[in-house]
Formats: C-alpha cells, sequence, structure tokens
C-alpha cells in the first residue's frame, strides 16, 4: 500500500461522510459497507494499473458474492462514492460516476448495447431501483426517483421520477426522458 493509496481511502471516507444530510464521522463511515465496497473497488482500480489481472478478477468475484455489487473492468468511480444499500448495483461497460455519488441499492448503471455508457455527475442520488440507461449525462445534484428509468440526459439539479423518468426542474417544469 503506498501513500497515495491510502490518502486515496482517506479522502473516500472524507467525501463519504460529507455526502450524509446529517453529520457523520469519518471512522462510523469506514465501517459500513459502501466503504468496504469502496475499497475493493479501489484495490480493483491498483490490480488493474499494475497489470495484475487475476487479481481484478478475484476482487470484482468477491465483491459480487459478498456485498451482491456488480462493477465492470472499465468503470471510473469518482471519489466518495456511496453504496447506501449496495445489494444488486450494477454498474457496466465504461460508465463514469462522480464524487459523493449515493446508490440506494437494486440499482442499474449502462446499457445493453456497446453504444455508450452513461456519465454521472458529482453529488447526484440514485434511488432505489432506479436505472439509467444508454449513452446519457445525469448532471450535478440531480436526483433519480426510486424505480425511475432515465433513458435521456438530465440536467443539473432535476428531479426524474416514473416509467419513463420524467424530469422535474423549477425553472423547465416537465419533460419526459424516455
Amino acid at each position: 500500500m503506498t501513500p497515495g493509496f491510502l490518502s486515496h481511502l482517506l479522502d473516500d471516507a472524507r467525501e463519504m461522510a460529507r455526502s450524509y444530510s446529517h453529520p457523520v464521522r469519518k471512522r462510523r463511515v469506514m465501517g459500513t459497507d459502501g466503504y468496504q465496497l469502496l475499497v475493493i473497488q479501489r484495490l480493483r482500480e491498483r490490480a488493474r494499473e499494475f497489470h495484475v489481472p487475476l487479481a481484478n478478477h478475484l476482487l470484482r468475484r468477491f465483491a459480487t458474492a459478498v456485498y451482491g455489487v456488480e462493477i465492470g473492468n472499465e468503470v471510473t468511480i469518482g471519489v466518495g462514492v456511496n453504496f447506501i444499500h449496495p445489494m444488486a448495483v450494477v454498474i457496466g461497460g465504461d460508465a463514469k460516476v462522480g464524487a459523493r455519488v449515493r446508490f440506494m441499492g437494486s440499482n442499474t448503471v449502462g446499457t445493453a448495447r456497446d453504444n455508450g455508457y452513461p456519465v454521472i455527475e458529482d453529488d447526484v442520488m440514485v434511488g432505489a431501483g432506479a436505472r439509467i440507461l444508454g449513452p446519457i449525462r445525469v448532471g450535478k445534484g440531480a436526483i433519480i426517483g426510486a424505480n425511475a428509468v432515465v433513458l435521456h440526459d438530465v440536467p443539473p439539479g432535476a428531479v426524474v421520477t416514473g416509467v419513463p423518468g420524467v424530469v422535474r426542474t423549477p425553472d423547465v417544469g416537465e419533460r419526459q426522458t424516455g
């Protein structure tokens, strides 16, 4: 473990603590399943960086078996991403997840085809059962409601609800995403 790696893990804990709506200490965050999963993801990133494919593969299988989360090899995860309820979260392809994104559980981020993958910007909350599919961008601070299916871009700060997802913003009103 290099000092840079350990400081990255401390940054993850600090940013995860910041993502909560109430004060939370880093030490408490470090005991959560979400943080432990993030540590495994950081180890996987190191294994890929140092070209140790077997370690990456074994860590991926371990995360899937123990935490029920499947994160693809090309996925980029920002600092402090929080898997509040990690079971059944799938992030595929080369999706990009920004800092302090919160996944509430049973989420799918990706696509069935190789036509591009989602980019989720910083401080987004993804509700339980939500699906973010295709080559789209979810803007900073957006909220994806529980069970919403998002198929088109979401502006920063918007709220998306429904199937197909409807974008609700204070200045634009309602607009379907599907």
